[in-house]
């Protein structure tokens, strides 16, 4: 019972467009009509069948000639013949020009007609999808949540995670397409609602996003997350009253929510109320205050101090920042700014530095730490 092990880079097995694969020539070579079980070869070692299939040819080649095809290459999921060459003698160290490589094509068997244990396909599918959706790998999951839908048409779960990896890929039409396929099945879906006000607010019509959003109030007003986006669309339209409703409703419902501390924050601090601005972010510092993701939280806190100017304590939420991410540009630029008011022009041209050797193209950071040259 020959079995084949295959690596994440090989997706196109699930959308069913890849039927080849090359190996390196076994003792009892593989011929036509044998049956393949094919499996994922997963990091933690742990094994996930993907199908059965049957050989339908077998082409031998010497690795000379194989590292010439760039056809055959890119068959196996490889750029060009120079990028499988370079693979290939990773995984066959021993690999001489003579070394022999079976090209071996198959047929994916219908699960009727398996001689192993059968899988529930549809949900291994959307178990590759989701990990590969949960590591920012969204080109790659919209092709294994379309593979499932094939499996299933109509699963709103699988219409609407299609939806979100088009969204991130800034694709919102087709985004909006699976949207409102999933609402025909479940109109009364609050998420899908939420998610569709999401690509119509990204698609520049805020308009269509509160109407969206107020078929998902319809159903829940007290969904913390359409509360949330709610917020953010009425800020695009200018309803900043209405944005501040929806974050002090979300912040009644869910006092510990540090992105709606941070959004309210941001608000203010854009409508020029940057003694409240203060509070909400010391209420989400005071939340999660070790955390690393915070370093932002601790800038814009920085910001607004600045524009109450009280540089010293900006510099020092500046400096808190950087002790979480010691190579970020905008913190360092912002510190430079906080120090230069402070006529600590020499300090201040230190950060301009830093910032220029991180990124040289940084014309804002040139002319400021000119000008405090300048005032040495």
């Amino acid at each position: 019972m020959p079995i084949l092990l295959f690596g994440s880079r090989h997706l196109d097995l699930i959308t069913d467009k890849k039927t080849t694969t090359i190996r390196k020539l076994w003792k009892k070579p593989l011929t036509q009509g044998d049956r393949l079980h094919c499996y994922w070869n997963l990091v933690s070692k742990e094994r996930e069948k993907l199908f059965e299939a049957e050989v339908t040819e077998v082409d031998v080649i010497q690795f000379s000639d194989l590292i010439k095809n760039d056809d055959l290459a890119r068959e196996e999921g490889f750029k060009d013949a120079s990028e499988l060459e370079t693979e290939f003698r990773k995984m066959y160290p021993d690999t001489t020009d003579e070394s022999l490589f079976q090209v071996i094509r198959f047929h994916k068997l219908p699960m009727d007609e398996w001689e192993g244990a059968k899988i529930n396909e549809k949900a291994m599918v959307t178990k590759r999808a989701d990990i590969l959706f949960d590591i920012g790998k969204f080109d790659k999951s919209v092709m294994c949540y379309a593979a499932a839908l094939k499996i299933d048409p109509d699963d709103v779960y699988l219409l609407n995670r299609k939806g979100d990896n088009l969204s991130r890929l800034g694709k919102f039409h087709e985004a909006l397409e699976c949207y409102d396929q999933a609402l025909q099945i479940e109109p009364d879906n609050e998420y899908v609602w939420n998610n569709k006000a999401i690509a119509l607010l990204n698609s520049n019509r805020p308009e269509d996003a509160l109407k969206a959003s107020n078929r998902a109030m319809d159903i829940n007003d007290e969904n913390v997350l359409v509360l949330y986006w709610r917020g953010f669309i009425f800020e695009m339209l200018g309803r900043f009253n209405d944005a501040l409703q929806c974050y002090d409703k979300l912040l009644n419902l869910n006092p510990h929510d540090l992105d709606a501390w941070n959004a309210k924050g941001n608000l203010l601090s854009q409508i020029d109320r940057a003694e409240e601005a203060l509070e909400c972010y010391d209420r989400s510092l005071e939340l999660c205050l070790e955390d690393e993701s915070d370093a932002s939280t601790w800038n814009r806190k920085g910001n607004a101090l600045m524009e109450l100017n009280r540089f010293e304590e900006a510099v020092e939420c500046y400096q808190k920042a950087l002790s979480l991410e010691h190579d970020n540009e905008i913190f360092l630029s912002n510190k430079g700014v906080a120090l230069m008011e402070l006529d600590r022009f020499e300090d201040a041209a230190e950060c301009f530095r830093k910032v220029l050797i991180l990124n040289p193209d940084n014309e804002d950071a040139q002319i400021l730490m000119d000008e405090c040259l300048e005032n040495l």
